[in-house]
């Protein structure tokens, strides 16, 4: 079978699984099985399957997925972001458009401490649009915010994405987290350019309003209790890995302990919210866990039918320079995350986009950097980006699809300015990794 035979037939089966609604693990699992019995042997070929499945998630730079994830359960349940987000009100005073860019800055806090982009929206969304509803604010205001600032969880650590994408590609693993840090805080910082914009053009859209006053001396009250001792779980996550005390895998175990040290500093600490926070890690984790073997033996079966090398040597034989490959892969990625959600997107496309980018010698974090903005990207795009779904539940359905994506359109117009200037100045992206090593 031709190398583009089997391409075809293998994503594009994987790819009607999924549409007819089977689990992703599962759809990888009937896809590898087909592709054994064609291109490994069959039944020799299904043992060597069921052997890498089970070394793929044998690995101990798989342990941070479900520490991290442990990390996000407890700052949720425990209480300790509407601590932040309480804190961070008060903080801001008074002036004009303030809620949005509270939005973004406890974005930016709870990407730090959660690990999941949508767990972030669906949290930040339950305090926030409610709040803007009832002091007036237009929903874009809002709405467009929080898209954007949910998706901040997939650069700023602990990302679950960059851990999932540096173990599945063999990519260090402290490298992408730390690459994620500097484009994170731009993009936040772009953000909160856009809503001054925003703003500027439409100031009917933010009213004016009187809040609590806050007196110096109570502000540096919060800023000592409220949110300073919310540096701790960054300390402890991304501050060991930079100065070499810590592996990311033993780095997710500090960021769990930071948080447990934090519950008990305020006093909510309770084996029911502990009980609740594994059991939710212990199912997400598996279900990844899962997804991992399938899409790590779906990489090999598709090497071994050809599939690998001949896509390769095809992409590379057009005489494209190195940036408008990355343009092409990019806008791939894209068009991929408008119909997949981030996990199946990255999953499905590593053993096909990787070796294009090896075989072109582009930095592989720098990729992966570009990878999760595009995976963000995707996850508040029609017709099947999730956020806007958990974004149209939280509004109650007094929002369309069509008008929450709007919302988020000069959020994500952001995103892409931040693949541009990552790619023109790649040391924003690479100068923690270096400086790690």
């Amino acid at each position: 079978m031709e190398w583009y035979s089997a391409a075809i037939l293998m994503v594009g089966l994987i790819l009607g699984l999924m549409a007819l609604g089977f689990p992703v693990a599962i759809g990888f699992l009937i896809t590898n099985i087909v592709g054994v019995f064609l291109f490994m042997g069959g039944e020799r070929g299904v043992a060597q399957l069921v052997a890498n499945g089970a070394t793929s998630v044998n690995s101990f730079l798989l342990v941070p997925i479900p520490l991290f994830i442990v990390m996000g359960e407890l700052f949720f349940r425990s209480g300790l972001s509407k601590r932040a987000f309480d804190a961070l009100d008060k903080l801001f005073g008074n002036f004009k458009g303030r809620l949005s860019y509270i939005t973004v800055a406890g974005g930016t806090v709870t990407a730090a401490m959660s690990g999941s982009s949508l767990a972030s929206t669906a949290m930040l969304g339950s305090i926030m649009v409610p709040e803007g509803e009832r002091r007036g604010y237009r929903s874009s205001f809002i709405v467009g915010p929080l898209l954007g600032a949910g998706g901040l969880a997939i650069l700023i650590p602990p990302s679950i994405l960059m851990v999932l994408l540096g173990s599945i590609a063999r990519i260090d693993v402290g490298s992408l987290l730390l690459a994620g840090v500097v484009p994170g805080l731009i993009l936040a910082a772009l953000y909160v350019a856009a809503i001054f914009v925003m703003a500027k053009l439409d100031p009917e859209g933010v009213p004016d309003y009187q809040s609590e006053r806050v007196s110096a001396g109570q502000k540096l009250r919060i800023l000592a209790f409220d949110i300073m001792p919310l540096s701790l779980v960054i300390v402890a996550v991304v501050g060991t890995i930079i100065y070499g005390i810590a592996t990311p895998s033993e780095s997710a175990a500090f960021g769990v302990l930071a948080v447990l040290i934090l519950m008990g500093f305020y006093r909510c600490l309770t084996v029911q919210v502990v009980i609740k926070a594994v059991t939710e890690a212990l199912r997400f984790s598996v279900m990844i866990f899962f997804v991992i073997v399938g899409a790590s033996t779906f990489s090999q079966v598709f090497a071994y039918s050809g599939a690998t090398h001949g896509l390769v040597d095809w992409a590379t034989s057009f005489d494209l320079s190195i940036y408008a490959m990355i343009a092409v892969i990019f806008v791939v990625l894209l068009v991929a995350g408008m119909f997949l959600d981030a996990i199946s997107t990255m999953m499905l496309t590593i053993p096909i986009l990787l070796p294009i980018v090896q075989d072109l010698g582009f930095d592989e974090v720098l990729f992966g950097v570009i990878m999760m903005i595009s995976l963000e990207i995707g996850a508040v795009t029609p017709p099947l980006g999730l956020a806007l779904y958990v974004m149209h539940s939280i509004t109650g359905g007094r929002m369309t699809l069509t008008q929450i994506f709007m919302a988020g359109l000069p959020f994500l117009i952001c995103s892409i300015l931040l693949v541009v200037l990552i790619i023109v100045f790649p040391q924003l992206a690479l100068y923690l990794p270096e400086l790690a090593r």
